[in-house]
């Protein structure tokens, strides 16, 4: 303000009015002016690693991964050179996932944990699991042929639903030349579970 109120005025007569002294007043200018070219390099270093994690470290993974580069800083200063930035870690929120609890005597267990498969094509088995993408969380099927133990077959999508399932077998049946009489072994999840997965 007081720069502003130079041209029209004083220094001298602008810093009496709010009491500020003019030695004060031109300090402060020169500090302004004198760039902490250690700090600005600091942030840099600080940006990359953040912007590698595609956004996720936060400043305890930055503290470590600077002094994987030979350069110690602490804690703090990291989370004042990324409030600096404008970098806010954006961590992955907690997963839910239902898991079946029940048993469903309508879907019995026809494998009866019998693992040891004579041929290939006889019996598949299948799985959901999730993934963090960086930015939200991506579900994959899988089939595996318990007699090579193999992924025979895979699909991944946003939504762990029945379509998913259905497409990692229809690429299993693809890719294993439509195989007759093959059975499918399962936990007893939504996915496979619902009619739909049923009547294919």
């Amino acid at each position: 303000m007081i720069s502003s109120l130079s041209e029209l005025a004083s220094v001298e007569l602008i810093c009496g009015l709010f009491s500020v002294s003019t030695s004060s007043f031109y300090e402060q200018k020169r500090k302004q002016k004198t760039v902490d070219t250690e700090r600005v390099e600091q942030r840099a270093k600080v940006r990359k690693i953040f912007n590698t994690s595609r956004s996720s470290a936060g400043s305890r993974t930055i503290v470590i991964k600077l002094a994987e580069q030979g350069l110690k800083v602490g804690r703090y200063k990291v989370r004042s050179l990324m409030k600096e930035a404008g970098l806010v870690s954006k961590q992955p929120g907690a997963h839910r996932y239902k898991i079946a609890k029940e048993e469903r005597p309508d879907i019995p267990n026809h494998l009866a944990r019998q693992f040891d498969v004579p041929a290939p094509n006889k019996v598949w088995c299948g799985d959901i699991t999730y993934i963090w993408s960086g930015r939200k969380w991506c579900y994959l099927a899988v089939v595996i042929d318990l007699y090579a133990r193999r992924v025979v077959g895979w699909s991944l999508s946003d939504h762990p639903d029945t379509d998913l399932v259905l497409s990692a077998l229809k690429m299993a049946f693809i890719q294993r030349g439509s195989p007759k009489g093959v059975m499918f072994h399962s936990d007893q999840g939504s996915q496979y579970a619902s009619l739909r997965f049923r009547q294919q």
